[in-house]
């Protein structure tokens, strides 16, 4: 991932976008994220976080309510 400086600011972003959005979720989930490899540390931005993250955690709520 890159030096600490790069570790970091992905570990902001993705602590923001959870901020941010932690009542949209009804169900108490853990989650464990695990960036790719290739990702740029100094192109994630709080957009591509919800870009990337909404659509996700959306399927995660709808299969985890029909169980």
């Amino acid at each position: 991932m890159g030096h600490a400086v790069a570790r970091n600011r992905i570990k902001r972003v993705v602590r923001e976008y959870f901020r941010l959005h932690q009542f949209d979720f009804d169900l108490p989930l853990d989650i464990v994220v695990v960036p790719k490899r290739n990702l740029e540390a100094k192109q994630l931005t709080l957009a591509l976080a919800k870009e990337e993250f909404t659509p996700l955690l959306s399927r995660i709520g709808l299969k985890a309510a029909a169980s």
